[in-house]
């Protein structure tokens, strides 16, 4: 332990963490605040978070809820449960992202005191004013001092963020980023089929939840890109490009994302990843299946929740896969002038495969 810490904040390993860590963890420990992490998802973990909540409530929040139990397990007195309400004017997050702090406040009946800052841009209460709340709780109020820590947040993310954009894994860039090491490396690899996931960060870099996603894929030598391969920038401009507007605030990480490597034919396929019973994420999918076949793009839509199967799970992955075989076996052969015989997709496959929403 570094003996300059003079406090301590649990941070639960869900929701925001997955895209906001780099900075939460320069931030707080540039103020001499000790950062403690939930452990990995579990399906202990899940089962203890779905014992505080309604049974409809999504995975998601289920998740979120057993990490703040289990910090609480662990002893820590702070836990952080930011309020990101909205990421730009009227650019909104769901409502339990939103009513995070009152969820948490209102089924976990345990004393401790919660950090809970409001992001909401949309009422001018900008990122500063969420530090300085968050500082605040452990007497910090010198302005810049709070500042300083917010530009070695920032510092961090960037960091992370450049390395993921090379290609690197979320776990290496992430580890490199926390130990103060940036490692540019091009992480081009070619192989026989790439596709793009849409998916929240939260859903698809816990490997838990996730089922493995990522390396399930590359075992069977597919190319993976994700929302952190692409730029806010380039995800608006995709989002424009298809004459659509964002209004979720994690919308660059489903529509923005897939969008743009739709409109740049740079992959085989789109693979869509949400939490069952998710409205923001239902509307986000139609949108982009809508586009999907404008552009004859294959498309899956994979839905979890903590009853998933990992057995069914893989098999309708691996039947999305093999059809993205046949037809690029296809289209090679056609450019190529001979037929592929082997390539024959019924009008009912491809109604189950190319666009289906998968439960």
């Amino acid at each position: 332990m570094n003996n300059s810490f003079k406090h301590k904040i649990g941070i639960p390993r869900a929701i925001s963490y997955y895209n906001n860590y780099p900075f939460y963890f320069g931030f707080f420990n540039s103020l001499g605040v000790e950062v403690v992490l939930s452990d990995k998802t579990t399906t202990a973990i899940i089962n203890e978070g779905s014992k505080y909540v309604v049974s409809d409530t999504c995975l998601p929040i289920k998740v979120y809820v057993g990490h703040v139990v289990n910090l609480l397990d662990k002893g820590c007195e702070y836990i952080f449960v930011p309020s990101i309400q909205s990421t730009d004017y009227k650019i909104n997050n769901c409502s339990k992202i939103r009513g995070l702090p009152e969820i948490i406040r209102n089924v976990v009946d345990r004393d401790f005191t919660m950090v809970e800052p409001t992001l909401d841009k949309t009422e001018n209460i900008g990122l500063y004013d969420f530090c300085t709340h968050s500082a605040e709780i452990f007497g910090i109020t010198d302005k810049k001092e709070i500042k300083q820590a917010m530009e070695k947040g920032f510092e961090i993310y960037n960091n992370f963020f450049k390395m993921t954009q090379s290609g690197m894994h979320y776990e290496e860039a992430l580890n490199n980023a926390l130990n103060g090491r940036l490692i540019l490396k091009p992480v081009d690899i070619v192989k026989p089929l790439s596709v793009v996931i849409m998916g929240h960060g939260y859903n698809l870099f816990d490997e838990r939840i996730s089922l493995n996603l990522i390396k399930k894929l590359e075992k069977m030598d597919v190319k993976v890109y994700t929302s952190l391969n692409v730029s806010r920038e380039a995800s608006l401009q995709a989002i424009e490009d298809l004459d659509e507007i964002q209004y979720w605030a994690n919308e660059l990480e489903l529509t923005g994302t897939a969008a743009h490597y739709l409109l740049k034919g740079k992959v085989d396929g789109i693979i869509a990843l949400s939490a069952f019973g998710c409205g923001p994420d239902s509307l986000m999918v139609d949108e982009i299946s809508y586009h999907c076949r404008e552009y004859n793009m294959p498309l899956i839509h994979l839905t979890i929740d903590e009853h998933t199967g990992e057995a069914g799970f893989v098999t309708r992955l691996e039947a999305f896969i093999d059809m993205l075989i046949r037809k690029k076996r296809a289209l090679i052969s056609k450019k190529s002038g001979r037929i592929e015989k082997s390539y024959e997709v019924s009008p009912l496959q491809k109604e189950k495969v190319l666009t289906s929403a998968i439960k």
